[in-house]
């Protein structure tokens, strides 16, 4: 169970990192003639107890600085979200402990 929850939670903070640089990237590029966003996608991987995260490219050219503030706004609680997974496990460890202490 243990393992399972570090698990989760790391492949969510790392699925969460990709999300904030894909965006900065982005908007880094926001007025490059013919740049094509790039896109992140994620899967659930129950067999790795976690998320599978894949880099894309959108079909249509350009990027709209609104919707990457948002998708910054959503990986950043996701992030906040999956680093909260990973106090919790800390904490149910540290009160297992304490019990057969």
């Amino acid at each position: 169970m243990m393992a399972s929850l570090s698990s989760i939670g790391i492949s969510g903070l790392q699925a969460a990192q990709l999300r904030l640089d894909s965006s900065a990237h982005n908007v880094a590029n926001l007025n490059t003639p013919g740049f094509k966003r790039q896109t992140v996608t994620q899967q659930d991987a129950p067999n790795l107890a976690g998320t599978r995260t894949r880099l894309g490219k959108a079909r249509e050219e350009g990027v709209t600085l609104e919707g990457e503030v948002v998708e910054q706004m959503s990986a950043s609680h996701a992030f906040k979200a999956n680093l909260q997974t990973l106090k919790t496990q800390e904490d149910m460890l540290g009160s297992l402990l304490d019990t057969k202490a």
